[in-house]
């Protein structure tokens, strides 16, 4: 069994969920790990390292090659350096949502200097949406 945590596009609801995620896992739990989260202006989250609680979801999977169609959504070559990743694939502790950890799951991180250098904004509350980054569209009450 393969456990992943995501936290953004991978979401259900999220662009990538029904492609890369929906078809795959044979369980899904909310979950929380410890981190910091931050909105990047290209339209999607990082965590990077810290010890607020980021809220997403742990996927469980039975193929072992969901790993390989992420790592190339994620742009992430695990042979390739460090510095030339855009994430960093990493084992992370997971908890359920009151605070009970459900064991160790893959995440794709950012360093801080990255996730800083491309004008990340933390969110503080640990929560990412795609939709608090769109533009709100105006109410139309004359109709």
């Amino acid at each position: 069994m393969l456990q992943v945590f995501v936290y953004g596009s991978l979401k259900p609801g999220g662009q990538y969920f029904d492609r890369y995620c929906a078809p795959y896992f044979t369980e899904m739990q909310e979950a929380i790990v410890y981190a910091k989260l931050y909105d990047l202006p290209m339209g999607y989250p990082a965590i990077v390292s810290g010890t607020s609680p980021v809220y997403g979801y742990v996927f469980t999977f039975e193929d072992p090659e969901v790993l390989t169609q992420l790592d190339e959504l994620e742009e992430y070559i695990p042979d390739r350096p460090i510095e030339q990743n855009e994430y960093i694939r990493k084992e992370i502790q997971t908890f359920d949502l009151h605070q009970q950890p459900l064991g160790w799951a893959w995440v794709y991180e950012m360093t801080q200097e990255q996730a800083e250098r491309l004008g990340g904004v933390i969110l503080p509350e640990g929560v990412w949406s795609k939709s608090a980054i769109d533009p709100i569209e105006p109410i139309d009450h004359c109709s």
